[in-house]
């Protein structure tokens, strides 16, 4: 049970410090959420309080005909679909806010096929 809350205290610290590095740039902030089954992403302007774009695995176009969505596959597709309605919003630069998940596996292919897709982080 101690080493639960250790790990789940660490995970808090580091969402923290990740949101107030990048909350400091003024950037628009390309938001990243990963669950199990699912990818969300999100463009939100922290001074307006809104979100300019979204994009996820709940999604038909996205997610196709099987239910699972949790792999490498459906983070591409999550990526370049947020950088293509990112590009029809007229928004090229972003901060890449990868929140309290480590840069690797989901969320790194994820950035990555945004990045293609135009956005610059």
């Amino acid at each position: 049970m101690k080493i639960q809350k250790r790990v789940i205290k660490r995970r808090v610290r580091r969402g923290f410090r990740v949101r107030n590095r990048i909350r400091s740039i003024g950037h628009l902030r390309l938001s990243v959420f990963r669950s199990n089954r699912h990818m969300y992403a999100q463009i939100i302007d922290d001074n307006k309080g809104v979100t300019l774009a979204s994009a996820s695995t709940m999604e038909p176009a996205v997610a196709g005909p099987t239910k699972y969505a949790g792999n490498v596959d459906a983070a591409v597709k999550v990526g370049r679909l947020i950088a293509e309605r990112a590009k029809e919003k007229g928004i090229k630069e972003v901060a890449f806010d990868r929140g309290s998940y480590k840069y690797h596996g989901r969320v790194k292919a994820l950035a990555d096929a945004a990045r293609e897709g135009g956005l610059e982080f």
